[in-house]
C-alpha cells in the first residue's frame, strides 16, 4: 500500500487552560483501545462518553475559544450510543470501532438528520438519501457519527485566494494551539477536531494535501491512502484520479485501526477494482516500534532557512529518524513546467490543495 504519513508528536493545545475542563479532561488523549477497554471493564458507558465529547464540543468548539471546527452535532448520537450500549450488554458488541466517536468531513454523505453541505450556502438543506460507503463502513464497524466537520468550502476548489479552513457555513476554523494561526485546509474541522479532543478520530479526504497538511498544522497523524484503498462513492468530488478519503487520529494504532474499517470493493467506485485482493482490514499487524529503520526518507533542504525555531525542530527531527535506523536522503524541488500550479488566464500561477 502506497500511503503519505504525518507522524506527529501528540501534545496537549499550549491553551490548554481553555480547552481543559475539569470535568472530562480525563478523556484526553485515550486511545480507541484505552476506550473499548474501559466499556469491556465498566468504567463508564457509551452514552457516557458520547455526552462527554458532545458537551466538549459545546465547551470549546462553540461557546470558548470558538475553533468552528464542527458544522452540526449529530442529534441522534445519543440515541445511537444507548443502542449500542444494549449490544454491549447482551455481548453483542463487535466491530473494531464499536462505541468509537467520529467525526466525518462535512463533504461525506450522511444518510440521517445532518445534512451533507462541502461548507456551501448552497447546500445548507442538502440531505443525502444514502449513506456514503465510509459512512455505511464507520456504522458496520459500531462506529458512532457524532458530528459533520467544517472545512474549507467545496474542500478548497472554489477560488485561487480561497483561506484554509474557512466556509460559508461554518466559518474560520482555528488552530487549537494557536487561535490565529492557519489550521490547512480543506480537512481542517478534522484536524482540528482531533487534536482538540473533540472526538475519537476524525474521516478526512484528499485532493492534493488536504488530509496530511491539517495532520501536520494541528500535530495529529493522517493517512492519505492509495486512491482506490477506499471508496469515494458519496464524497462531493474534485478529482476523479486523485480524490480518496483517509484517517485522521491521535495515534498511528488508532489511525491504523480506523483504515482497517474503510477498506474494501465498492461497485458505485470503480476505481476500488484495483484493490481487490489487496486490501487489508486490519493495518495494526503492520505497526513496528523499529518501523523506521532501513526506510530511506527525503528531506527538502530548500524548504529549510526561513525560520530558526522550525529549522530546529527540522534538525531534531532528522537526528531522532537517523538514531531510529532511517536514512535521510537531501533532494531538490521537482523542476518542470507549471509544476504544482494551475494556469488561468490573466492570473499569476497560484498553487491549490484540496
Amino acid at each position: 500500500m502506497s500511503a503519505i504519513l504525518c507522524l506527529i508528536t501528540c501534545k496537549t493545545p499550549v491553551n490548554n487552560k481553555v480547552l481543559k475542563g475539569p470535568d472530562n479532561s480525563w478523556i484526553e488523549e485515550l486511545t480507541i483501545e484505552q476506550l473499548q477497554q474501559g466499556y469491556k471493564e465498566h468504567k463508564y458507558t457509551i452514552s457516557d462518553i458520547v455526552k462527554i465529547y458532545m458537551d466538549r464540543i459545546t465547551e470549546i468548539d462553540k461557546n470558548g475559544p470558538k475553533l468552528n471546527s464542527i458544522i452540526m452535532i449529530n442529534p441522534d448520537a445519543p440515541d445511537i450510543a444507548k443502542e449500542l450500549d444494549r449490544g454491549l450488554a447482551d455481548g453483542k458488541a463487535r466491530g473494531p470501532l464499536y462505541g468509537v466517536p467520529v467525526v466525518l468531513k462535512d463533504n461525506i454523505d450522511t444518510h440521517d438528520r445532518m445534512p451533507t453541505t462541502a461548507g456551501a450556502t448552497a447546500l445548507r438543506n442538502s440531505f443525502p438519501k444514502t449513506d456514503s460507503y465510509v459512512a455505511k463502513k464507520l456504522r458496520e464497524a459500531g462506529a458512532i457519527i457524532i458530528a459533520k466537520s467544517n472545512l474549507s468550502e467545496w474542500a478548497n476548489f472554489r477560488a485561487m485566494m480561497s483561506s484554509s479552513g474557512w466556509s460559508g457555513i461554518g466559518g474560520q476554523t482555528r488552530n487549537p494551539y494557536v487561535l490565529d494561526r492557519n489550521p490547512c485546509g480543506s480537512s481542517s474541522g478534522s484536524g482540528v477536531a482531533v487534536s482538540a479532543n473533540l472526538c475519537m478520530v476524525a474521516i478526512g479526504t484528499e485532493t492534493n494535501g488536504s488530509i496530511v497538511c491539517p495532520s501536520n498544522n494541528n500535530e495529529i497523524v493522517g493517512i492519505k491512502p492509495t486512491v482506490g484503498l477506499i471508496s469515494r462513492s458519496g464524497i462531493i468530488p474534485i478529482s476523479f484520479t486523485q480524490d480518496t478519503p483517509g484517517p485522521m487520529g491521535r495515534t498511528v494504532e488508532d489511525v491504523a485501526i480506523t483504515l482497517g474499517a474503510l477498506t474494501g470493493f465498492d461497485s458505485s467506485d470503480s476505481k476500488t477494482l484495483s484493490s481487490q485482493g489487496k486490501y487489508q482490514t486490519d493495518y495494526t499487524k503492520f505497526l513496528k516500534k523499529d518501523g523506521l529503520n532501513g526506510k530511506r526518507i527525503g528531506l527538502l533542504k530548500k524548504a529549510m532557512g526561513f525560520s530558526d525555531k522550525v529549522d530546529t525542530l527540522m534538525n531534531k527531527t532528522i537526528a531522532y529518524l537517523k538514531a531510529n535506523g532511517a536514512e535521510v536522503i537531501e533532494i531538490e524541488f521537482p523542476k518542470g513546467e507549471n509544476y504544482g500550479a494551475y494556469r488561468v488566464p490573466g492570473l499569476e500561477n497560484r498553487s491549490i490543495a484540496g
